[in-house]
């Protein structure tokens, strides 16, 4: 099986299980995520989580198949291309926060899934790679757009231009990966942060998480008018009445 989709309750958890390719992209890992972000609407679903069987997160496409579309005119190479990024957009829309457990690494297109969640915990040995270039490609999925937001131009430079891995420590102090964690451990640390966003406002989490993704395209103009309807909205919701009332009276909150 090179994909599974798993339900533990307020978390989904993704598992590539295509161990053989080292964890490379395939239809059912698309479809597994793809079914996850549905789940998500569930207002008892708190996170999802993608990590992998293998110890290696995700290797990208598959070369293979890249071989096979070569022969493909232009426009349906386009179409192909075009199904990741809507995977990609998918994982942007997921109305609950998206978090990557990386284990190994995460080469290519598989470092543009991982920068699409909002979380990224990753083993001290995992290193990050834009590969493409070593086999006379272009990124995709959207992975310049994320590094141009996360790292500074000179290393998003030689990621693309020379395909250097970076490794988990240096991406975590430019402020790329929110946890390290031991080897084999990734996993653990994500759902000790699925616990720490399921005692949080749900609601509010999700109007964060697009305020967020939206602030880098927006104008200023267009993220003050944004922040206005969202906290307008916010202020007058359960939630609200919840959290404020819990920090008056100097108590954890409880949200439904």
């Amino acid at each position: 099986m090179s994909a599974r989709l798993e339900d533990k309750g307020d978390r989904l958890i993704v598992w590539n299980g295509n161990t053989a390719k080292r964890g490379a992209l395939s239809p059912e890992l698309y479809d597994c995520i793809l079914e996850a972000v549905k789940q998500a609407h569930d207002r008892r679903i708190r996170t999802v989580i993608l990590t992998s069987e293998g110890p290696f997160f995700c290797a990208g496409g598959d070369l293979n198949v890249l071989i096979e579309r070569r022969g493909l005119p232009e426009a349906e190479r386009r179409e192909k291309i075009d199904g990741l990024h809507d995977l990609i957009r998918a994982i942007r829309s997921c109305p609950v926060p998206v978090i990557a457990a990386v284990e190994g690494g995460a080469a290519g297109a598989g470092l543009s899934l991982a920068l699409a969640c909002d979380l990224i915990v990753a083993s001290e040995e995992a290193r990050f790679t834009a590969a493409y270039v070593k086999a006379g490609l272009v990124p995709d999925g959207g992975l310049t757009s994320a590094m141009a937001r996360m790292l500074p131009r000179p290393l998003a430079m030689e990621m693309c231009l020379m395909g250097r891995p970076v490794n988990a420590l240096r991406f975590a102090e430019l402020g790329a990966v929110n946890r390290i964690s031991k080897p084999d451990k990734a996993l653990e640390e994500a759902m000790m942060l699925a616990d720490t966003l399921a005692d949080g406002p749900r609601d509010a989490q999700s109007t964060i998480r697009g305020l967020v993704a939206d602030a880098y395209e927006a104008t200023e103009a267009e993220q003050l008018d944004a922040e206005r309807n969202a906290m307008a909205a916010a202020s007058g919701k359960d939630e609200a009445a919840e959290g404020i009332a819990a920090f008056l009276e100097k108590r954890k909150p409880v949200y439904r």
